[in-house]
């Protein structure tokens, strides 16, 4: 897939790796639509890099289906969609004696498992009705899971979850859609330099970093935007997960 002049769509795109993201497609000539809820932001790096902010709550459909309307008015239908909404909860699965709260769990796996899907499945309805291009080629899904879906740590069981089940569907969607001529791939990071790790005080982000086995130090999200954009470039790249985490396998704790 050519990025010049493709419209794309970056969810979770006002901060971390899907403002990085959202940067790095733009540079490389990408018409990029920002989702996020935070309008302040979004809007502020949709200026800089000369493409469109919608505010969407990617688990709801209506939210989603207008973002993806308002998107292809501007820029015409995305062929790319790099999936980076989410969040993350500190919770056991039994805690000082009281069970895992279920709303605290439902709303994790809502917004980083369902809120992917449903990103995922109205896009790819748009992208199948798209002329192909070279290959037969129609468009490029890129998700974002985390090393937690493999090892996850003490307090991680929702993030878990729901990164694990994010890993769990990207064969079955690349299958689902390889006749359209739309792929799927997901990326399961490690320890980024992310705003939720940019809260922690320096000598903790120091520890973190040195935990990696090579290279020593948390990823950059520019990092992370290279590896999508590759994705989206290379077509033989279909229905797999990729670590970029420097040889990490993380600890209980």
């Amino acid at each position: 897939m050519k990025l010049d002049g493709t419209a794309a769509i970056v969810t979770g795109g006002a901060s971390g790796l899907g403002e990085a993201t959202a940067r790095g497609l733009a540079a490389a000539g990408a018409k990029v639509t920002i989702f996020d809820l935070n309008e302040e932001r979004g809007q502020a790096v949709a200026r800089d890099i000369g493409g469109l902010f919608a505010n969407v709550d990617v688990t709801r459909e209506d939210s989603v289906s207008a973002g993806l309307d308002a998107g292809a008015q501007a820029h015409g239908e995305a062929r790319i969609l790099v999936n980076c909404a989410g969040i993350a909860i500190g919770e056991k699965t039994v805690g000082k004696g009281q069970p895992h709260g279920l709303d605290s769990f439902s709303k994790v796996i809502s917004i980083n498992l369902i809120g992917t899907f449903n990103c995922i499945r109205l896009a790819a309805a748009r992208m199948v009705a798209l002329e192909p291009l070279e290959d037969n080629e129609r468009g490029v899904l890129v998700n974002t899971a985390s090393v937690a879906a493999f090892e996850g740590q003490i307090g991680q069981v929702a993030y878990a979850a729901s990164k694990g089940g994010v890993v769990g569907m990207t064969l079955p969607v690349a299958r689902d859609l390889a006749k359209e001529g739309v792929r799927c791939c997901t990326i399961a990071p490690g320890l980024f330099l992310t705003p939720m790790m940019k809260g922690l005080p320096e000598n903790v982000q120091e520890a973190l970093g040195k935990s990696v086995p090579f290279p020593s130090r948390l990823g950059d999200p520019a990092e992370y935007a290279a590896l999508a954009r590759h994705i989206i470039e290379n077509r033989m790249l279909n229905g797999e997960v990729i670590r970029l985490d420097g040889a990490l396998r993380m600890p209980p704790r």
